[in-house]
């Protein structure tokens, strides 16, 4: 199965996503909030409308599960071998904020693994793909662009714009290194920072859903590094019955 998706194919609907977002980012728009209080602008909508019919034409028989769409319920999901899982604009805050920090996150997974990701920052110009066994890049160039040889000197540290919790904070405070430089970002760009070395370490000690991580999950993943689960230090993984993400710690191997 996954022989047969053109990681281009993927790429190109990302891009058309993020077409169709930036017209709206480029004016004013409205902004409505979810039962769950988390905000909502016809830039999501229309973004998950644009990949969700995208995705169905290229691959008929390959499942969907989208931040946007009624989840199918785990006693389906559980028997999907391979599926799509997309958030079609992570960071929807950074969106509102317009400080350009926002993805679009498309990701394929196998069981419970994500084999295929591609994340695209269009108000950035940012495009990080990825493919099981065949590396991960961020705008043509392999990843990691760069590796800290020193952590133990300087170490980098990337954490959420607007979700930073106590429990991160403290997780960053106990790091050992002689000098911690700690920066923030929004979105799915924080894996995707240490994909590309730019992070040596992301730590989320605060919820996120599987829809956030999957896409960058895979960048990291093919550019030689790891999502982490916090409690038992073993990977990431996809397609739980609750799709909530236990806390993760993205560095490398």
């Amino acid at each position: 199965m996954l022989k047969s998706i053109l990681l281009n194919d993927i790429v190109a609907v990302a891009k058309e996503a993020g077409d169709a977002i930036m017209e709206i980012y480029s004016r004013d728009f409205t902004v409505d909030y979810k039962d769950d209080k988390s905000p909502l602008t016809e830039a999501d909508t229309k973004s998950n409308e644009i990949i969700c019919n995208a995705l169905t034409q290229l691959y008929p028989t390959i499942p969907i599960l989208s931040e946007e769409n009624k989840a199918a319920p785990y006693s389906e999901r559980k028997n999907w071998e391979y599926f799509w899982l997309i958030d079609p604009i992570d960071g929807t805050k950074e969106f509102i904020k317009k400080n350009g920090e926002f993805t679009v996150n498309i990701a394929l997974i196998h069981k419970n693994t994500p084999v295929l990701g591609v994340v695209y920052a269009p108000a950035l110009g940012d495009m990080y793909r990825a493919k099981k066994d065949e590396g991960a890049y961020k705008n043509g160039q392999k990843l990691p662009l760069k590796t800290n040889a020193t952590p133990e000197k300087k170490l980098f540290v990337v954490a959420s714009k607007s979700h930073l919790s106590e429990e991160t904070q403290a997780f960053i405070d106990a790091l050992e290194s002689d000098n911690i430089e700690q920066v923030s970002k929004g979105s799915s760009l924080k894996l995707c920072m240490v994909a590309e070395g730019s992070a040596d370490i992301y730590p989320r000690l605060a919820p996120t859903m599987e829809w956030d991580t999957g896409a960058a999950d895979a960048v990291v993943r093919e550019a030689g590094k790891m999502t982490y689960q916090f409690e038992s230090n073993e990977p990431m993984i996809y397609n739980k019955e609750n799709l909530l993400n236990p806390w993760f710690v993205v560095k490398g191997k």
